[in-house]
């Protein structure tokens, strides 16, 4: 089996010690790519952890074609969003708790990726 390339969005405390070597150590995984709105903070969060891309941008890092699945850890106002946006890249998505700020997003999330046929998890 391949293992799943996984990329984060947003790269605050959850992921130091919790979600991001998470995925670096589990069977068949491995963190390929972060991104932090602040480029410098990227490349230090991915100099750290020993990860071999980085971006300031997180379209750059959701259409990274090696990028398999993407996890969002950012704070809950953007979830939605970039939910949508990894759904239509047709990639899984791995969401932060709480999934969203509302039932509509949430309901929202549910529906652009079960149109797209991509699976939902929330962390």
């Amino acid at each position: 089996m391949n293992p799943i390339k996984w990329g984060i969005i947003g790269c605050g405390d959850v992921t130091e010690v919790k979600s991001g070597p998470a995925l670096q150590k589990a069977r068949d995984s491995e963190l390929i790519a972060v991104m932090r709105r602040n480029g410098e903070l990227a490349a230090d969060y991915a100099k750290r952890h020993k990860v071999p891309r980085f971006y300031n941008n997180a379209l750059q890092l959701i259409n990274d074609p090696d990028v398999d699945a993407v996890y969002i850890a950012t704070p809950p106002d953007s979830h939605a969003s970039y939910t949508k946006a990894v759904a239509l890249a047709g990639k899984p998505v791995y969401v932060e708790k709480p999934m969203a700020r509302t039932y509509a997003e949430c309901r929202t999330m549910v529906d652009v990726c079960k149109t797209n046929n991509i699976p939902l998890f929330v962390a």
